[in-house]
């Protein structure tokens, strides 16, 4: 078990600033051109921003929320509300104006830092329901000259302000820093809301400094790492990256310039620690797909070549065995003539540590990025465990496993097969919703909801949530997950939803990849106008079926794919068939394809 400090966030971050004063802290593309921010820049901006709030009347215990891409100024008015005593809480810049209406109410945040005029519309929407919010504070202020000027600032008033105020208390900032405890609740994260409204989970500094050294101790991170900031900084895990490990380390983050340039930017920052959430992965392994095939027919042999070379390797490592000499040629060879090239198209030759988290990834998908040379590694966590609990650790790789627990994290399996954790970095409890942290936390042990088992090796497997098992009215039991990561290995298949409960077969609502199948239907001299006209091509549904078929053939029969039915429409956050963190809303899905779903299995009289 890691030995835990008691210091804050904040004077961790201080202690990073005093170390190393004058060192790359952030970096952010601006016009092309990439901005340094040192330490002590850092920390400036910071200050400034804190006493900016202070003289805004922010207090000890308040909440502020920040809806926005990442930027530095996210990181900025992040830490400002921590080092203050506050409560920083993160709002999806995706949601619709109804979710942001939510949590900032809920919340009870008094201050809203909002990126553009988008996300200031989304908050003036409801305005007159938001009685506890006295400030928007923008970042970019273009197009918002008529606004109500009296309840909206720019983000560079509030430094100025800041300024001001130090001019007047020097040290002020030092003391909000120092009167910190460890027991202060200092973040606030809503869950995804895949059954309901959202819910606050509130951590504080203890559970995030458990946390972040059993991470550290698991991945080996030091000052000598790189990140990309890509992921929404609202959500845990890309805060673990962005925020708690540099705190701790001190290396510096690098902001991409948007969720859509993240492979260019990745081949061009080269960073050395890489999260990616399962939709990353599966898009990096279609978009080297798609680029094979796209090729000459040298190239496209080299790679079929190299790949089988590189499978073996791959083979060899998982298994914990030395390579041959023979081997390790072939796949010297392999990787000049090949991989090497692959490694560079998504940005990840320099990667030291990489892996997947946040939900359950295909092994299939994994795999592949071995092959390549690219050993990619699961992990395992929740919002309610302040992110990382699980990992795979040095060589100890098992595919289809999330590996063994960091030193901070005591676990068990219940009875009926939930997994249960206990630790220092378990949560505080959910904001004003005392039933639901009395039914999460029970005796110290925190009821994940999610169905696991152990392997010979002591490597923990998800087999699925709690609540998504579905029971055939033949009375098996089928983890969905399973099967739609199978599905989503396809190029062609961006999301799978599988059904069959009470159903006498097992069935799934398939989302077609419309850049990939278009693609594909234009190469194969298929004309076609939008999604819908793409999915309802009868050749398209053979396309799929034959995909359907591969994956069966991985399944016992019982877990076979019978039917299925292609979507004419894409799945989408705002008509609240997914999360903001792009998990399916089941039920909702459910209920809105319930026409389809009785067409699969055949109307009931």
């Amino acid at each position: 078990m890691v030995e835990l400090s008691g210091k804050t966030l904040g004077q961790f971050f201080l202690d990073r600033v005093a170390e190393r004063g004058e060192q790359v802290a952030l970096r952010e593309k601006d016009f092309g051109i990439w901005q340094k921010v040192t330490w002590e820049g850092y920390r400036d901006h910071v200050k400034h921003f804190a006493l900016g709030l202070v003289s805004l009347g922010f207090k000890r215990g308040d909440q502020l929320a920040i809806i926005s891409e990442n930027c530095r100024e996210w990181l900025y008015a992040d830490l400002a509300a921590i080092c203050l005593g506050g409560v920083s809480v993160g709002v999806y810049p995706t949601s619709p104006y109804p979710e942001v209406h939510y949590v900032v109410k809920h919340s009870d945040s008094r201050f809203v830092v909002a990126e553009d005029q988008e996300q200031t519309d989304k908050i003036l929407e409801v305005w007159d329901d938001l009685p506890l919010v006295e400030k928007i504070i923008v970042k970019d202020t273009k197009g918002l000259r008529h606004y109500p000027q009296d309840i909206i600032m720019s983000f560079e008033a509030v430094e100025e302000l800041g300024r001001a105020w130090e001019a007047k208390e020097p040290d002020r900032f030092e003391k909000e820093v120092a009167l910190g405890k460890a027991e202060d609740v200092c973040i606030m994260v809503y869950t995804s809301g895949t059954t309901g409204k959202p819910k606050g989970a509130m951590i504080n500094h203890l559970n995030i400094e458990a946390m972040t050294l059993g991470t550290i101790e698991a991945i080996g991170a030091t000052d000598q790492d790189s990140v990309v900031s890509y992921l929404p900084l609202c959500h845990v895990a890309e805060k673990i990256f962005s925020l708690f490990l540099p705190m701790y380390v001190g290396y510096p983050v690098n902001f991409a310039e948007s969720i859509a340039t993240i492979q260019s930017d990745l081949r061009e920052i080269a960073p050395t620690v890489f999260l990616g959430v399962p939709r990353i992965w599966e898009k990096l392994q279609s978009a080297i797909y798609i680029n094979i095939q796209d090729s000459s027919r040298l190239k496209r042999w080299l790679f079929r070549r190299s790949y089988a070379v590189g499978r073996k390797m791959a083979g060899v490592r998982l298994e914990g065995r030395p390579a041959g000499p023979g081997l390790k040629l072939g796949f010297w060879a392999a990787y000049w003539l090949m991989l090497r090239s692959l490694q560079n198209f998504v940005g990840l030759r320099s990667v030291r540590f990489c892996f997947s988290a946040a939900a359950k990834v295909s092994p299939d998908v994994l795999r592949f990025f071995h092959d390549l040379g690219i050993r990619v590694k699961e992990g395992y966590g929740m919002t309610e465990s302040t992110g990382l609990s699980f990992i795979h650790m040095d060589d100890d790789i098992r595919m289809g496993t999330v590996g063994k627990p960091i030193s901070c994290v005591e676990f068990a399996i219940a009875p009926d097969g939930e997994l249960l954790k206990k630790g220092p970095l378990i949560f505080v409890g959910y904001y004003k919703n005392d039933q639901a942290t009395r039914e999460a936390i029970v005796d110290g042990w925190l009821h994940t909801g999610d169905v696991a088992e152990m392997d010979e090796r002591g490597h923990l497997c998800i087999v699925d949530r709690k609540k998504d098992i579905i029971i055939t009215s033949g009375g098996k039991n089928i983890a969905p997950s399973e099967i739609e990561n199978a599905l989503k290995v396809s190029p062609y298949i961006k999301e799978a939803i599988v059904i069959g409960e009470g159903r006498n077969f097992i069935a799934a609502l398939i989302q077609i990849d419309f850049d990939n199948v278009g693609k594909w239907a234009t190469d194969n001299h298929l004309a076609y106008t939008n999604f819908k006209n793409l999915s309802v091509n009868p050749e398209v549904l053979r396309l799929i079926q034959g995909e359907v078929d591969q994956v069966n053939n991985q399944f016992a029969r019982v877990e076979n794919v019978r039917k299925f039915k292609l979507l004419t429409k894409e799945l989408d956050h705002d008509d609240d068939e997914l999360t903001a963190t792009m998990k399916v809303r089941r039920a909702n899905i459910y209920q809105k394809f319930a026409e389809e779903i009785e067409e699969v299995y055949g109307k009931r009289a």
